[in-house]
C-alpha cells in the first residue's frame, strides 16, 4: 500500500473530523476571537482568570486569557477558511509549518480545570533537560538543567569544562526557563 492510499489519521488536516486546534491571536484579541468563532459555529475554548487590576484611582478585577495570545477552537480542516478570516487570527499552531491537533485528553484537562472552584495560573512550560534560571531564594541568579528525581525537581549546577556537576531539590515555582 503506498503513502497516497493510507486512512487519514484522526486530527491529520486529511480527516473529516472536527478536532482542537490552537489559533495564535493578535495581541489583546483573543475574546474577539471567542466571540466571533461562536457567532460561526465554531465551537471555541478560551480558558481565562482573574486579575486585580489597579490604576491610579481605583482597583477592578477583571477576565484575562490564560493564555495570553492564543484561543482554542474545534473544527474540521475543511472549515478552516472561515476561521482564519476572523480578524484577530494571525494562524493555525502547529510545526514545521503544518498545523496540529491538539488532543482531546489536553483540551478535556482544561475544561476540567476551569469550571473547577480551584484556583488557577499560568506557569512556565518546564520538561526535564531545559535550562532554568533561579528567580527567587537563596539561589537567585544560578542557572543549571532541570532534572526530576521520583517527585521531587532537581537543579543541576554544572562545570562543562570540568565535566561535574551539583545537584540540588528546589521549588517548580522558583525556576523560570532561559
Amino acid at each position: 500500500m503506498n503513502s497516497f492510499s493510507r486512512q487519514p489519521e484522526h486530527g491529520s488536516p486529511a480527516t473529516k473530523l472536527p478536532c482542537w486546534y490552537a489559533l495564535r491571536t493578535r495581541s489583546r484579541h483573543e475574546k474577539l476571537v471567542r466571540q466571533q468563532l461562536s457567532k460561526k459555529g465554531v465551537e471555541p475554548l478560551l480558558p481565562t482568570v482573574t486579575r486585580l487590576s489597579q490604576w491610579k484611582d481605583r482597583k477592578k478585577e477583571i477576565e484575562v486569557p490564560l493564555f495570553a495570545g492564543y484561543c482554542f477552537a474545534r473544527f474540521t480542516w475543511a472549515e478552516r477558511l472561515p476561521v482564519l478570516e476572523i480578524p484577530g487570527v494571525v494562524n493555525v499552531v502547529g510545526a514545521r509549518h503544518r498545523p496540529e491537533p491538539i488532543p482531546d485528553e489536553q483540551i478535556q484537562s482544561l475544561k476540567s480545570l476551569m469550571v473547577s472552584t480551584l484556583p488557577y495560573n499560568r506557569y512556565p512550560y518546564l520538561h526535564v533537560g531545559m535550562p532554568i534560571e533561579v528567580t527567587r531564594g537563596p539561589l537567585k541568579g544560578t542557572q543549571g538543567i532541570l532534572v526530576r528525581k521520583e517527585k521531587a525537581y532537581r537543579l543541576v549546577i554544572s562545570v562543562h569544562l570540568i565535566r561535574q556537576s551539583a545537584a540540588v531539590e528546589i521549588d517548580a515555582s522558583d525556576i523560570a526557563p532561559m
